[in-house]
Parts: C-alpha cells; sequence; structure tokens
C-alpha cells in the first residue's frame, strides 16, 4: 500500500518562499493561515540552511492521538488528515504537533481559536472529491486528480520532494550519494581515472598536485561524500 510523504533536501532549499505562495494559491487558504513556511536555522552564520516545513503526515501522527473528538484520521495512503465539522478548536493538536502544522484561524462557533486548518497533502477532506463542498472546507484535491501536491511540483530546486514513500526515499538516498560528483567538482581519479568502457587514458596525470586532497572523497571513488 502507497504510503505518502513529504522529504525537504535543506542542501538545495534556498528560501524562496515559492511552496508556501504555491499553496496558499491552490488552496485559497484565509489570512493568518499557513499550511507551509520556510524554516532557517542557524541564520547569517556558517552552516545556515532553510527547510520548508508542514504536516509530515505521521505514521503515528501525535495530533491524532491527542484529539478529543476523533476528528482526526488516517487515510489509506497514509495521509493525515481532519474533518472540520468535528473540530471544536481546542487545540490539543497544535501542542501534541511537533512540526507546529495545525493552524488556528480565530474564529468559528465552538472555541474562540476556530476550526482547526493544516496542510491536507492537497487531497481535501471526508467531503465528495472534487466537490465545491471540499474545496471551501480544505482546499484542492489534487491527489483525486492524479496530481502531486501543488508546493512539490512548484519548487524551483526540486529541493521539496512528495509522494511515495519509498520512491521519495530512493530519490534522497541517489542524492546523497552522488552529491557533490558534479562536473563542475570532478575529483583527479574521477575525472582522469581508468574509461570505463576500457581503452587507453587519453589524459594522465602522473604525480599529485598542489591542490589535491587524496583523502577527499573527490579523488576516492571508492569513498562516497557525506
Amino acid at each position: 500500500m502507497t504510503r505518502m510523504k513529504f522529504i525537504c533536501d535543506t542542501e538545495r532549499c534556498i528560501d524562496c518562499n515559492g511552496c508556501v505562495t504555491a499553496c496558499k494559491n491552490e488552496n485559497e487558504t484565509p489570512w493568518g493561515v499557513n499550511r507551509r513556511r520556510v524554516v532557517t536555522i542557524n541564520d547569517g552564520v556558517p552552516g545556515e540552511r532553510s527547510i520548508s516545513v508542514a504536516c509530515m503526515h505521521c505514521s503515528d501522527a501525535p495530533c491524532l492521538a491527542v484529539c478529543p473528538v476523533n476528528c482526526i484520521y488516517h487515510t489509506e495512503d497514509g495521509i493525515v488528515l481532519h474533518d472540520k465539522d468535528q473540530c471544536i478548536g481546542c487545540g490539543y493538536c497544535y501542542y501534541a504537533c511537533p512540526f507546529g502544522a495545525p493552524q488556528f484561524p480565530a474564529t468559528g462557533l465552538f472555541n474562540h481559536r476556530g476550526k482547526m486548518d493544516k496542510c491536507t497533502f492537497c487531497s481535501g477532506g471526508p467531503e465528495p472529491d472534487t466537490s465545491e463542498a471540499e474545496f471551501k472546507k480544505y482546499g484542492r484535491n489534487r491527489i483525486a486528480e492524479g496530481k502531486l501536491p501543488a508546493c512539490a511540483e512548484m519548487c524551483g530546486t526540486k529541493a521539496l520532494i512528495a509522494g511515495d514513500a519509498t520512491v521519495v526515499a530512493d530519490i534522497y538516498r541517489q542524492r546523497v550519494e552522488t552529491r557533490g560528483y558534479g562536473p563542475e567538482l570532478w575529483g583527479w581519479k574521477i575525472a582522469y581515472g581508468r574509461p570505463k568502457r576500457g581503452g587507453d587514458i587519453k589524459a594522465k596525470g602522473d604525480g599529485p598536485r598542489e591542490n589535491q586532497n587524496l583523502k577527499d572523497s573527490q579523488n576516492d571513488e571508492g569513498r562516497l561524500p557525506t
């Protein structure tokens, strides 16, 4: 069975907030509610990274465990959704979520916080798929249309990946294993080693160079970069 997940590659995220804009435009969320946001870690110092954060659709979701009215549930694809008609705005899910995904517009009938709103993986809610009622409450159901979430599709650097957890994990694993091996960063052995298809070596380096780090993963094809 498919399990839908997000992953954000911090080595690629450039803090452009394209994912945030795409989410708001696609789902027409109310003012003050951001289903997705970009967080910068170590801002202004070496090692600065940005990461796009929303509901991570946890397999063991803490928000689901603490909801007193059971308005949060899993779909067959592992997506965490909620029923706004059952939500009482208690805020328990907000305090339980480690990602700060649940949002409250501070307007509603039951509690001063209002009905909870969060990322739906662009898969709507309990109403009929692609219906007007579903769009008004939960936004567009792109999953029912055979598409991926708008935030991931609009990511210019493909830092944000969404889809089947197995496929997403394979893509990220391949990136980690090959990261740094681009044409602008060829190491000595990789650029001037023996051709993969055999034959004579046309370009040779007969000795170490001043800018060659022998222990670097770029110069040792047996090692993978971290």
